[in-house]
Formats: structure tokens, C-alpha cells, sequence
């Protein structure tokens, strides 16, 4: 399989997450290249967001299962503005990392697995709605992981190549302040100023930051009010939290619960909770990537371990005790905005490795 035309083709053919006509434009592609290969292939359908494409080869046996997403931040447009191209080592485009880069890999992998002996089965299951949360996919994705051999979770590699053996828990909140309103200058001591009740707010948040812990919390989007000589009535802030452990997110979600009104004749109304739970390095993390390694070494891939902030699919599979390895994708940078690229040369690489450990594991 030559992985730049598909490449190319994946990601010109753009899929903002919230444009289900434009992910299923995705899937369509996924499933054909699928077929080829000889996959049976099924398309879950889903109101909601895009339609979820989940392609098998062979039978028996616990499956190895890659997971990728299809969806992107991008809106449509956005390929005009940042076009696909090819230059000085790198691939460039929306999403070409994160994570479409991923799509043509796993592709390639199974190809090349299926070329050299692979006797087991596996299974490729793209969703439409990860950069939104997985809200539609995540029972799906949970439900095929528990059933699997290893998860591949098929992210991008962080820029040295390592893979991402832990991940924080990713959560959020909505504070939303209600006071009185009055004019400005007239009855001003008649008023309750809900920004003045959100900027209290904002300060005992903020203090829920504990780097000791590796925890942050923090305050992103502030709005409220309506005009200048009107006390407001409504205010609101949105809350981005990160956490290593669950005892951390446990003790913030307890403190943000039990946030009390500053001001007298105010009123608060907290919303929110955790979308993705924390990923540690923990004993079977530790041994799955070590078996990962030897095999890697084999093909004469150095694995490294390395971990990020941010959250993925990987963070719902962890709980339930089942290998998974994430970062299993392109090595490039820029996710997310008009310096994404992938480096060319790790197509090849990647496709190697994951064709390895679906042989191997």
C-alpha cells in the first residue's frame, strides 16, 4: 500500500467532528481501503455525530484492536487556508497527525501483516467523535477493548517517538453565578453583581491547582453581563481540570460541589464532571510496554515510554484493567493548528512496528 496518496486523500476529504455528512465522507474511505484487504467490515450508525466503521480480519481468539478517531478539530474551509503538502521531510494539512496520519498507518500495518504471516484476528475500529469526547463511541470503544488481546490506541507519538504510557484524567466544570440586576447608577446598591461573584469564585478555584500532585485546575472562559451601566445579573466560568490519580479529581470534584456564594443574595449553579479518567503508569502499563519493547527490539525499534497531559481513548480502556499502549501513531507536532506536520519518514517506521506487534504479541 502506498500510505502518501491515501494520506493525501484523508486529509483533503475534512471532518470536523460536529459535521456528521463530512466524517461519514471518512468512513466511506476507511471502509473501501478496509475492504480491499479483505476485511468485513461494519458500519455502526449513530445519529448523533458520524457513523462509527469497524473493520475484522480473521476469526478465533481474542483480536489485537487499533483504535483510531476520524474526526477533527478543523472547520470545512480549513484545507484552502492550510493545504496538504509535502516538503523538506514533513507532511503538512489539518489533521494529518491527529490524527489521519494514524487512518493510513493502520491500514499499511495490517497489510503488511496480513503479507507476512499474521495468524490471528484483528480488528480496526475508527470513531467519529473523539475530539469532542467519545460521548457516542465510548461504549463501543470500552466493550471491544475488554474483548481484545491488546488495544492499540493509535495517537500520535510524542516528538522523540516515545510512546504515551500514562495520561491525565481530563474533567471540567461550569460555574454559573446568578445576582440581581439593577442600573449602574441609580439603584447600584440595589444590585448584586454576579461578575463580582464569579471573580471570588475564580480565586478559590484557581487555589485547587496542586503541582505537587501534578494537578491543575483551571479557570479558561469567563463570561457575564450585558451592558456597562447595567449590575449583572448572570455570570459564568469555565473550569478545565487535570489529574494523575483519582483521589486528585475525588478532592477537586468535592471542592467545586461545595463552592459557596460570596456575596449575599447570590446564587450558584455547578455543573460538570469527568470525561475521561487518568491513565498511570501502573504494573500492567509497565509490563505491556515492556513486552512491547522486546518486540519492537526485535525489528530493531528502540521503544521509549514518555506521557502527556492530555487525555485519549486510551484513558477509558485503562480502568478496566486491559492492556492498552497509546502513541502508537505518526511523530510529528503542531496538533490542533496550522503547524501540523508529520515527519514523512515515520509512516514507514510506524508501519513496521505496529505490523510487528500484531504478528508478535
Amino acid at each position: 500500500m502506498n500510505l502518501r496518496p491515501l494520506l493525501k486523500h484523508l486529509v483533503e476529504t475534512e471532518s470536523p467532528s460536529h459535521d456528521k455528512t463530512a466524517v461519514d465522507r471518512v468512513g466511506a474511505i476507511v471502509a473501501e481501503e478496509a475492504r480491499k484487504l479483505g476485511a468485513k467490515v461494519e458500519v455502526v450508525p449513530n445519529l448523533e455525530t458520524g457513523d462509527h466503521v469497524i473493520a475484522r480480519w480473521g476469526s478465533g481468539g481474542k483480536p489485537m484492536l487499533l483504535v483510531c478517531h476520524m474526526d477533527t478539530v478543523f472547520p470545512l474551509g480549513t484545507i484552502e487556508k492550510f493545504p496538504y503538502r509535502e516538503e523538506e521531510g514533513k507532511i503538512r494539512g489539518p489533521g494529518v497527525s491527529d490524527m489521519k496520519a494514524s487512518i493510513a498507518i493502520s491500514l499499511g500495518a495490517i497489510e503488511d501483516a496480513l503479507k507476512n504471516g499474521l495468524t490471528r484476528s484483528v480488528a480496526l475500529l475508527c470513531t467519529s467523535d473523539e475530539e469532542i469526547g467519545s460521548h457516542t463511541s465510548r461504549g463501543l470503544i470500552v466493550k471491544m477493548a475488554r474483548e481484545a488481546e491488546l488495544t492499540m490506541v493509535m495517537e500520535p507519538a510524542l516528538l522523540d517517538g516515545s510512546l504515551k504510557t500514562w495520561r491525565k484524567g481530563v474533567g471540567g466544570f461550569t460555574v454559573k453565578a446568578k445576582g440581581r440586576a439593577a442600573h449602574a447608577g441609580g439603584d447600584h446598591e440595589k444590585g448584586r453583581n454576579a461578575i463580582e461573584e464569579i471573580a471570588h469564585q475564580v480565586i478559590a478555584i484557581q487555589k485547587l491547582t496542586d503541582y505537587e500532585k501534578k494537578t491543575t485546575v483551571n479557570v479558561g472562559v469567563i463570561k457575564g453581563g450585558t451592558v456597562s451601566n447595567v449590575v449583572a445579573e448572570e455570570a459564568e466560568a469555565e473550569v478545565d481540570v487535570r489529574v494523575m490519580r483519582v483521589e486528585e479529581w475525588n478532592r477537586v470534584e468535592a471542592a467545586m460541589k461545595n463552592l459557596k456564594p460570596a456575596l449575599e443574595g447570590a446564587s450558584l449553579q455547578i455543573t460538570g464532571g469527568l470525561n475521561r479518567p487518568p491513565m498511570p503508569f501502573d504494573e500492567l502499563m509497565q509490563k505491556t510496554f515492556k513486552k512491547a519493547q522486546v518486540i519492537a527490539a526485535q525489528i530493531g525499534v528502540e521503544l521509549k515510554a514518555g506521557g502527556t497531559g492530555g487525555a485519549s481513548d486510551a484513558n477509558l480502556v485503562a480502568p478496566f484493567n486491559v492492556p492498552v499502549l497509546d502513541g502508537l501513531g505518526a511523530i510529528g507536532e503542531g496538533y490542533h493548528s496550522d503547524r501540523e506536520y508529520v515527519f514523512a519518514g515515520s509512516l514507514a517506521q510506524r508501519v513496521k512496528l505496529i505490523s510487528a506487534l500484531l504478528r508478535n504479541w
